[in-house]
């Protein structure tokens, strides 16, 4: 699997990465709960993989995600050489207040529960759900943090994870950030991040680009998940899915294969985060990004509506 720079942080990643938020238990998101043997199972797998990458955060699941992670790491003994882990400063749960001193405490949180000293990436995570942006983007705030953590070689990368552009772009601009995370708006259904990207990548901040698959929809099709970005779709909603599945039908490809294809062959991001819940979606989601796309599938698909709209709008957000 290619692997790529995160700028000049000396960091090479895999055009794959895996995202960690199911393996949280999160059902009021993903509508499925995972046990903690099953979890573990499917970060061993990961692990095991040609995949070098994973990402997590601290609120997912208040915690539970990161603390499974840290089971295995300590199973094998640490991080697998060359394996890269990427975490996130979270905002207080309880308050949603998210100043200096919460950041530096959701890190140490990380440290404790991934059983690690350092980490090698390090975002800022929703700051468009905390209780005031100020006490993140002021003077001694939580950005301050972030990036003071890099500075005291805790972190060597540090970034920006979050959803809402309108926030996320003017903060890009404002801060030498290494890297960026977004999510659900830039797939085969949205291209709200299509700018920001283009400016990231002039930049030469690396871009994660998560959740290639509208929320799960372009996986599992809309017969069986008829939700768009975690929420219940209606059907004429779920009509640019229909368009997807059509053509990717007369091309004999899974709408996944296209949906992982679509990001990936984008030159201007560095990996693609992919969600997984148990162990044979790693094997699937390998297999799904090493196969081949017809051109003229990508053309077809390529001509398809799709929207600029934030696709998360109207979501009723929980952490759970």
């Amino acid at each position: 699997m290619k692997r790529r720079a995160i700028g000049n942080t000396g960091l090479e990643v895999t055009e794959l990465c895996f995202g960690t938020s199911p393996l949280a238990d999160m059902p009021d998101t993903y509508g499925y709960g995972v046990d903690e043997e099953r979890a573990r199972a499917t970060v061993r797998a990961i692990f095991d993989s040609p995949v070098n990458f994973l990402d997590t955060s601290r609120n997912y699941g208040f915690g539970r995600a990161e603390e499974r992670i840290g089971a295995v790491i300590r199973e094998r003994g640490g991080l697998p050489d060359g394996f890269v882990l990427s975490t996130k400063l979270d905002r207080n749960m309880e308050t949603n207040r998210f100043d200096a001193s919460c950041a530096r405490q959701s890190f140490e949180e990380s440290l404790e529960a991934l059983s690690l000293d350092r980490v090698q990436v390090l975002h800022l995570h929703d700051p468009e759900h905390s209780a005031s942006l100020e006490e993140i983007t002021g003077p001694g705030g939580a950005l301050d943090e972030l990036f003071k953590i890099k500075e005291e070689g805790l972190a060597d990368a540090v970034g920006l994870a979050m959803g809402r552009i309108d926030i996320m772009f003017p903060l890009l601009r404002d801060r030498p950030f290494d890297v960026l995370i977004n999510h659900n708006r830039f797939t085969l259904l949205n291209r709200q991040a299509d700018e920001m990207y283009d400016y990231a990548h002039e930049a030469g901040i690396a871009i994660l680009n998560a959740a290639p698959y509208a929320g799960g929809v372009l996986a599992k099709g809309s017969v069986q998940m008829p939700k768009l970005t975690y929420q219940d779709a209606s059907h004429e909603a779920l009509e640019p899915v229909r368009l997807v599945e059509a053509a990717c039908a007369r091309h004999g490809l899974a709408p996944g294969v296209a949906a992982l294809d679509f990001s990936m062959s984008d030159p201007r991001i560095t990996s693609t985060i992919v969600g997984v819940s148990k162990p044979e979606r790693v094997a699937q989601t390998i297999e799904w990004a090493t196969q081949t796309i017809p051109d003229a599938a990508r053309q077809e698909l390529a001509g398809l509506p799709y929207s600029t709209e934030d696709p998360e709008a109207n979501r009723d957000y929980t952490p759970g």
